[in-house]
């Protein structure tokens, strides 16, 4: 079975690396979750927490773990190392 290791507050180059570094003891990826996780503490944290969620603004627990798992079993003929999962309304 495949090992594989989460890397926390690396830069691209530095995922990157990591993942040739490691690409023979098995699966390295760089995963970034930018913004606020459907949770208490950010319920708590957000009086306008609603009106966000609302406008699809905050992020799904559900879909992250679903990015997760599509992630381990991506196909090898289309692969990645990297994951950015952003809420729907994130201006770029």
């Amino acid at each position: 079975m495949p090992k594989a290791a989460l890397i926390i507050g690396a830069g691209d180059a530095t995922g990157g690396a990591i993942a040739r570094a490691f690409a023979a003891e098995g699966y390295v990826a760089h995963r970034i979750i930018d913004g606020g996780i459907d949770t208490e503490f950010i319920r708590n944290l957000r009086p306008d927490f609603e009106a966000i969620k609302a406008k699809d603004g905050v992020l799904s627990p559900d879909a992250i773990a679903q990015a997760y798992v599509d992630l381990h079993k991506q196909h090898r003929s289309a692969w990645t190392h990297e994951l950015d999962l952003k809420p729907w309304m994130e201006s770029w």
